[in-house]
């Protein structure tokens, strides 16, 4: 957790299901006996059917992908889902093909990309952004972060992405 300059805490909306350091990535869990990866984590059995392993390590998991599939929430998911807002803002999600792990890993986009900005193979990197701040918590406020997926590098469209910052 740590604190802003205007005394709002923040602190993950999902503890424990990814970093927030300069180069944050999504951990997951790998079998020491078959070596396959999970996310999320898992503790003592190994989700590999052909597998009995208990031995399971933290990973680190790639924070670079391709779009597989993306979809846009035009509705307000049900609860826990809190809208940023007063009213619910449609947003876009995505199912990226984990660089390394070729595992897909479902997740928001950030703010000001529209679903006509995202296409199938097109590069993204995971960042961390502001889910919502819980404005009435104990102690004051604080902003709940979530991984989101930001477009890498220009899109066949030649639409460069990766200068915007994105920001609730």
């Amino acid at each position: 957790m740590s604190t802003t300059s205007s005394g709002t805490r923040t602190e993950p909306a999902v503890e424990g299901w990814f970093t927030d350091d300069p180069e944050p990535a999504l951990l997951g869990t790998r079998c020491a006996d078959c070596g396959t990866v999970f996310f999320p984590r898992v503790e003592g059995l190994c989700r590999n059917p052909g597998c009995f392993g208990r031995s399971l390590e933290e990973h680190r998991l790639s924070n670079h992908g391709t779009v597989w599939s993306y979809t846009d929430a035009r509705y307000q998911p049900p609860a826990p889902y809190v809208p940023p807002g007063d009213e619910h803002v449609p947003f876009c999600h995505v199912a990226v093909e984990l660089e390394a792990e070729k595992m897909i890993v479902m997740g928001q986009v950030v703010d000001g990309i529209s679903i006509e900005d995202l296409e199938v193979g097109m590069p993204v990197r995971l960042v961390i952004d502001t889910l919502f701040v819980d404005a009435d918590a104990e102690g004051g406020p604080v902003r709940k972060t979530v991984w989101k997926w930001e477009p890498a590098w220009p899109s066949k469209r030649g639409v460069s992405y990766s200068s915007r910052r994105h920001c609730r």
